[in-house]
């Protein structure tokens, strides 16, 4: 299995367990994000720990998904920067735009402030 899905309160919680995000998974986090908002869930963490490189689809499907949940009045938080990730966020500078944790708990904890 390569996202494992996880729900906490009330929180859908998308694990990407693999070392490079391509094209293949963008596909399948797509799926997962959109029949989790599909179920309601309008708090969204995608954890990136594993992730040593992701390419421009798997970012992509990310910015999209924080587009759809903010019209659903909803919230996208990112978890886990390598350090080639941190760098694709800061050479997009999408790092302004996505709140990131460095664990999963502080994530979970900032939908409650």
């Amino acid at each position: 299995m390569i996202i494992i899905e996880e729900t906490i309160d009330d929180i859908a919680v998308e694990i990407v367990n693999i070392d490079r995000a391509t094209l293949y998974e963008a596909e399948e986090l797509k799926l997962n994000v959109g029949e989790r908002m599909s179920e309601g869930y309008k708090k969204i963490i995608i954890d990136l720990t594993s992730v040593e490189f992701l390419d421009s689809t798997f970012l992509g499907v990310i910015v999209n998904t924080l587009k759809k949940v903010a019209k659903l009045n909803g919230d996208l938080k990112l978890v886990g920067f390598k350090p080639a990730v941190r760098s694709m966020f800061e050479l997009t500078r999408l790092f302004r735009v996505f709140e990131s944790y460095s664990n999963l708990q502080d994530a979970i904890k900032s939908f409650s402030k």
